[in-house]
């Protein structure tokens, strides 16, 4: 009997590793980080053979950290950045282009010529997402039209097109299986979330051949098995799902109202719904949810796209922080932000306001501005964004958020979780593993291959979690927020004001 389930959780900026045992508990992990091109202003590529060979080598590692062999592992589960476009030579193995990566902005041109057509509404009501550069359809449509010869081979059927779990699957199984799951399938606006299936009339409407596509299966599914030359052996691959969904099953939002926030590079708010396809009229999207099941449940959800990445950009670009946890060192340093006010739209806004041209922007500097201002102001802002969207996810859903559940590299900064609870009126409850995507993914995994019995048993593996209770002063926590809001109003302004 294996005593481990395998998860690769493939991120925006680092390929993991986590293997997990019986109780759910981290038995072994191994990181890599891979390079971020950006070519032009506003453009986001990654090298796919680099996001491969990364995967691979921390595969390699964790196993090797425990002495464990294929025949060790119940299951493979995969999760991933989503949107994420990858095409490739069905004969060659050989990209025809970098990976385009759902930050970039460059395909916003074609949204716009799409929307003004008329399109808006169709999209919407297929797949439940708002017409967004954000989203696979406009990045696969960019390269063929870019990339010299590259239409003509997916005319012809040469050009496979993946997310980034379709390219692992393609690797893993040495080309044997091309497939995704109904999760990141649903990212793409290509696909009918309700009659699952790839929509012919947006496969028209974006002039993408059928041909490219994967063939989609439940989350929680066995699509076949690593080649032996890969893993050392035949491990299943019994879960896929793009992150944020598999982030909601691996802090057990099992039941209909259940949310959690991931933050991560971006941070990602989703509600589970159940059966329910609710339609937005906040500016958010409605999605598939991961499971087991061939009728699957489904999640609003709204996408704030620079969380981490601010604490990142602290970092690398400003230079203010040697390292993420110095963050809360300097914000701690001082009570307030000092009335500054940071958006950090360096890739767009995304929910609840989805627009594509706004820039990052700081208001309220004054002289006694201190670098710790500075810095608590970012971390704010990630709190202040994440609040939008609850909001617009209590009026979709008419319910009120009593309870969110984080995780994400981010969730372990304890200033940030207190901000975030004491702004958002709601308990905020951290649980004790905070690897929940990578966790998702196995739980999925272990489910389809008996090593997990039902949800049951899965929710008795859940670690003890940290709470954070909102206690603000009311009248202090409304002008946080109106002076948040005027922040915005600002930045929006700028964008729409060349």
């Amino acid at each position: 009997m294996a005593d481990f389930v395998m998860a690769l959780d493939q991120g925006t900026t680092s390929s993991r590793c986590i293997i997990f045992d019986k109780n759910g508990r981290v038995v072994s992990s191994a990181q890599k980080e891979f390079e971020q091109y950006y070519p032009k202003p506003g453009w986001v590529e990654h090298n796919p053979k680099e996001i491969w060979s990364s995967q691979l080598s921390v595969m390699a590692e964790a196993a090797a950290l425990i002495g464990a062999k294929a025949d060790d592992m119940a299951g493979l589960g995969i999760t991933n950045q989503r949107e994420t476009t990858i095409v490739w030579d069905k004969n060659t193995g050989e990209p025809v282009y970098n990976a385009i990566v759902w930050q970039c902005r460059r395909t916003a041109p074609i949204i716009d010529e799409i929307t003004g057509r008329g399109y808006s509404g169709l999209i919407r009501e297929r797949t439940g997402l708002v017409p967004d550069a954000y989203f696979s359809a406009s990045k696969i449509k960019w390269i063929l039209d870019n990339v010299p010869g590259a239409r003509k081979k997916a005319e012809d059927g040469e050009l496979l097109f993946g997310t980034v779990d379709t390219w692992l699957i393609w690797k893993l199984t040495k080309g044997r299986v091309h497939a995704t799951d109904y999760t990141n399938a649903s990212r793409t606006m290509l696909y009918d979330i309700k009659a699952l299936k790839w929509d012919p009339e947006l496969l028209q409407l974006f002039d993408i051949p059928e041909s490219m596509l994967p063939k989609v299966y439940p989350s929680g599914h066995i699509y076949g098995y690593t080649d032996e030359d890969i893993a050392g052996g035949g491990i299943p691959i019994a879960g896929v799902a793009g992150d944020q969904q598999a982030a909601l099953f691996g802090q057990c939002c099992f039941e209909k109202g259940d949310v959690k926030n991931t933050y991560g590079t971006g941070s990602f708010i989703l509600m589970n719904t159940g059966g329910d396809v609710i339609t937005s009229k906040n500016g958010l999207v409605t999605t598939i949810a991961a499971g087991c099941e061939e009728k699957p449940d489904y999640a609003l959800e709204g996408s704030v796209f620079v969380a981490g990445a601010a604490i990142q950009w602290l970092r690398d670009s400003m230079r203010m922080i040697n390292n993420a946890a110095q963050s809360q060192d300097y914000a701690s340093g001082v009570s307030s932000s000092n009335g500054v006010y940071v958006v950090p739209a360096f890739t767009g806004l995304g929910a609840p306001y989805w627009n594509q041209y706004a820039l990052g922007s700081i208001f309220g500097v004054t002289r006694g501005c201190k670098k710790e201002h500075f810095i608590r102001a970012t971390l704010e802002s990630i709190a202040y964004q994440s609040y939008d969207v609850f909001r617009a996810m209590e009026e979709d859903a008419k319910v009120g958020i009593k309870e969110l559940k984080v995780d994400g590299g981010a969730s372990a900064n304890d200033l940030l979780m207190k901000f975030q609870a004491d702004i958002s009126g709601c308990t905020v409850r951290r649980p004790g593993c905070i690897e929940t995507t990578a966790l998702g993914a196995a739980y999925l995994a272990g489910l389809s291959t008996g090593f997990f019995k039902d949800r049951d048993e899965i929710k008795n593996t859940m670690s003890e979690s940290s709470e954070f209770i909102p206690d603000m002063d009311e009248t202090e926590r409304r002008k946080l927020l109106a002076g948040w809001n005027r922040a915005v109003k600002a930045a929006i302004f700028w964008a729409n004001n060349e």
